[in-house]
């Protein structure tokens, strides 16, 4: 089984890239983050044609999670449970036997401003989720645009992307080495220890043709699916492609 998780920056402006990645990449399962699209504008029926079930949650504009299926999503939350925000940053589904958890994570905008105390607080409301849905769910693939590079070999330049720098700060990886406490593992860490291998490129100063960029869409899998972990890679093919997304598809294999 594929699984994928994928920025798409504007479901409207990507949709014909989506529908090509998923005829090339026939992912069984895949979340979507930034679909900018509110819920009535969702394209679920042209993605059913092409044999993909769709859950989502989204606002317009900004923000907004989906899960794509082959198999029906069953028993789906939209948004943390207990936590109070307008944001669509959030959706959990059970596909066949496994838990799958979408996020997007919020950005932060700077070390020290309201938005990164925000980050913080989200963050710690969703490791608080998780806890309660790994003992409940054990098979769980948890998956999003993290906005958080795990450590050094997932930055184009760690003197820059230090401990002070958003994205990368001290707090923010603190609180991803929590949710990896919690019996969670890096799936492309699982396979590929060297550095330099990235899924976000900023649109300005040629990032992707220069490859500066930062891992930051991640696939973590539970401590039951670790050893059902085949292999796991970002596919930068889509970042090649005429007005894309600043993100690659992040992607596991599992044999489940």
């Amino acid at each position: 089984m594929r699984i994928a998780s994928w920025n798409v920056n504007s479901l409207n402006v990507r949709l014909p890239h989506l529908h090509q990645w998923l005829a090339d990449a026939t992912p069984d399962i895949v979340g979507l983050q930034e679909t900018k699209l509110e819920d009535p504008r969702f394209p679920d029926t042209a993605l059913l044609e092409r044999g993909y079930r769709s859950v989502f949650s989204g606002q317009k504009t900004y923000n907004g999670v989906a899960l794509l299926s082959r198999e029906p999503a069953l028993d789906v939350q939209m948004g943390i449970p207990g936590f109070e925000d307008e944001q669509k940053r959030a959706i959990a589904a059970t596909v066949g036997d496994l838990r799958i958890v979408n996020l997007y994570v919020v950005n932060g905008q700077d070390v020290g401003t309201d938005k990164y105390a925000y980050k913080l607080r989200w963050l710690a409301a969703v490791h608080d989720w998780l806890a309660a849905e790994i003992q409940a769910h054990p098979r769980l693939v948890v998956m999003g645009d993290f906005n958080i590079a795990p450590d050094a070999r997932d930055v184009h330049d760690p003197e820059v992307w230090n401990e002070d720098h958003i994205l990368t700060s001290t707090a923010e990886r603190d609180a991803l080495r929590r949710l990896y406490a919690l019996g969670l593992h890096d799936a492309y860490r699982l396979h590929h220890e060297a550095g330099g291998v990235f899924s976000w490129w900023d649109y300005r100063q040629a990032g992707f043709r220069r490859d500066r960029g930062l891992r930051i869409d991640l696939t973590l899998v539970s401590d039951a699916l670790k050893p059902k972990c085949r292999d796991a890679g970002i596919d930068r093919e889509p970042r090649t492609w005429e007005r894309p997304s600043d993100h690659a598809p992040a992607w596991v294999a599992l044999d489940v």
